[in-house]
């Protein structure tokens, strides 16, 4: 005979692992050559000068300088103008 009744299994326990996305180096912050500035889920910041997007849309630089960050007016294919972040390395 059982000495207990059996268990049954948790099905929602499992959680997955934190992706740690963001800024890394904010505005006027001193960057090196190949520091990561910001990891993203596609292109919401998009690469300015001395700056480079990598397969998962990080954002690093090429040059050592200064983190700047600004916006920029795009109009998109259907004749809307949309404001874009940029960041660049000076």
């Amino acid at each position: 005979m059982a000495h207990r009744k059996a268990g049954g299994t948790a099905s929602n326990l499992r959680d997955s692992k934190p992706k740690y996305l963001g800024v890394k180096l904010q505005d006027g912050q001193q960057a090196k050559s190949g520091s990561i500035l910001v990891r993203q889920r596609g292109t919401k910041i998009l690469a300015g000068e001395n700056v480079k997007v990598g397969n998962d849309h990080t954002l690093y630089s090429v040059k050592e300088g200064e983190v700047k960050f600004s916006e920029k007016r795009k109009t998109r294919f259907d004749g809307q103008t949309k404001k874009y972040k940029v960041v660049s390395v000076l």
